[in-house]
């Protein structure tokens, strides 16, 4: 049923329950999974301030979704992973409906009502513009 399914992941604990629920949805259609990977304007001005060169960057960003990375192998799950760089939610929105995917699977933080007033959310910009079904893992 599902067998192109994109994951949006930012290295953190949800994202890793929505990794969960990715490997179930592919394993039982032998699906495969894009691993999606925003960098921000502020976190890359961030890491080439702190680091002292590319590869050490790109081995830190790695490290923050190895996590995920190892579950899928563990799963042996069949995956990619594509690092973007921009704003998180219209990035994955651009990525998701340039690709034919049957399923897009992001994560949620549980923001309150005034910061997702204020900041708007990934999930939410994601849910809104994609064009193939979101699944919203809280």
């Amino acid at each position: 049923m599902y067998k192109r399914i994109l994951l949006a992941t930012d290295g953190s604990e949800h994202s890793l329950r929505s990794a969960e629920h990715a490997i179930h949805l592919a394993t039982g259609s032998e699906g495969t999974i894009d691993v999606v990977f925003v960098i921000d304007g502020d976190t890359s001005k961030k890491d080439v301030l702190h680091h002292a060169n590319k590869f050490e960057i790109d081995r830190r960003r790695r490290e923050k979704i190895s996590p995920v990375e190892a579950r899928l192998e563990e799963a042996g799950v069949d995956y990619n992973v594509s690092m973007l760089h921009g704003e998180p939610g219209p990035e994955i929105v651009k990525f998701a409906n340039d690709g034919e995917y049957d399923l897009a699977i992001v994560g949620s933080r549980g923001l309150n009502q005034l910061q997702t007033l204020v900041l708007g959310s990934v999930s939410h910009k994601v849910a809104k513009r994609v064009e193939c079904p979101v699944m919203i893992i809280k």
